[in-house]
């Protein structure tokens, strides 16, 4: 355990209590004061972050899509909306990082509280609905740090705006791929998110066919496009979007978002509302979404033969949760909640865990070790 897990967890989960969504605010504010070039006391600070978190090993890397990921564990979207730590998560050991969900129109998201942690489940639930100022707005933060972002991978997830009618869904991802597709290094359709109201109806097979479609043909410069889906599908419906992923030659699939189902979980009452999970809308992520998201990775595995790479994403907290997606068939993984209960030292020792495992397994690769349980 470390200084995070023994004082500061306790101290701002237990004892102050603060809200999910404030305290998020303020890790995004320290990232906006990280990422002040001239600012000489956070260049040490990013020094000192370099230092204790990061890990090289030539072991642990990979040349996916075109793109050199320096280890495998990358930040899930969801926590820099607006891309403001772009240039610095490298700083924080993740081998790449995911901004978003990024939305063409800007638009302040779902009325709050709409976060909220579940200690007892090592979960969160949100409804944060996309809250982002928009596509323009991350394009111009993106363009004055070209320079600085890509030491690791920058993917960029986008999402419909709200104010979109989903018929109109594939202009809308078209407009935000426009503005951002000479500043991601790959991007991300999410049409797996529950917060906005119809989106996961366009992981219908016409639907995503259609944004699909348009979206390649405008990607002249052939960034790597993955679609992100929901726990949620029947097998059917996954079996549909992986022929779709065939079909327009997309570099893989994120498996999974958050899921809505409830089950299970032992956290009674949230304290923000004073009601239980199960009463609040939203998606869950943590914990609880990890059996579902490693079964949905090793069904893409089996069903492309291990062809189409897969992100997977869903209650990684430790080397041994890492290790499990991996030998599942994710080529890389990526954290969120994980991050927020264990701390910044987390992705240090998942892989340091990760080099253990390949040497108990005699692999030469972290190449080598992708699907290799299934």
């Amino acid at each position: 355990m470390d200084i995070y897990q023994i004082g500061l967890r306790p101290l701002l989960f237990n004892v102050l209590k603060t809200d999910a969504e404030w305290l998020h605010k303020q890790a995004i504010r320290s990232l906006n004061w990280l990422s002040q070039t001239n600012n000489v006391p956070a260049g040490l600070v990013n020094q000192s972050l370099q230092r204790s978190l990061c890990l090289r090993d030539r072991r642990l890397e990979q040349n996916l899509f075109g793109l050199n990921f320096p280890n495998p564990l990358g930040l899930a979207a969801g926590f820099d909306k607006d891309g403001v730590g772009a240039k610095i998560w490298s700083n924080f050991g993740f081998g790449f990082a995911e901004l978003g969900t990024v939305t063409f129109h800007p638009q302040p998201g779902n009325p709050q509280p709409r976060l909220f942690r579940l200690p007892l489940d090592q979960a969160v639930l949100n409804r944060m609905g996309f809250n982002n100022r928009g596509a323009a707005a991350m394009a111009a933060r993106l363009a004055g740090q070209k320079e600085f972002i890509h030491a690791i991978p920058i993917g960029i997830n986008t999402g419909k705006s709200k104010v979109t009618p989903l018929e109109a869904a594939a202009e809308d991802y078209l407009n935000s791929f426009r503005l951002l597709k000479e500043l991601g290094d790959y991007f991300v359709v999410n049409v797996s998110s529950p917060n906005t109201p119809g989106l996961r109806s366009l992981q219908d097979t016409a639907m995503l066919s259609s944004i699909l479609d348009v979206l390649q043909k405008e990607n002249n410069t052939y960034k790597p496009i993955f679609v992100k889906i929901a726990p949620d599908l029947e097998w059917e419906a996954i079996a549909d979007i992986i022929g779709l992923a065939k079909t327009y030659q997309l570099a893989g699939i994120i498996a999974t978002n958050t899921t809505i189902r409830r089950d299970g979980l032992k956290t009674q009452v949230i304290d923000q509302t004073a009601k239980p999970p199960q009463d609040e809308a939203g998606g869950i992520s943590g914990a609880p979404l990890r059996d579902r998201s490693t079964e949905v990775i090793k069904f893409i595995w089996l069903q492309t033969q291990g062809q189409i790479p897969i992100i997977g994403v869903g209650g990684i907290f430790s080397a041994e949760d890492a290790w499990e997606k991996i030998t599942a068939g994710a080529s890389l993984i990526q954290v969120y909640t994980g991050w927020i209960y264990e701390g910044p030292m987390m992705v240090r020792q998942i892989l340091t865990g990760l080099l253990s495992k390949l040497e108990q397994n005699k692999l030469n690769s972290i190449t080598e070790a992708i699907g290799l349980k299934v």
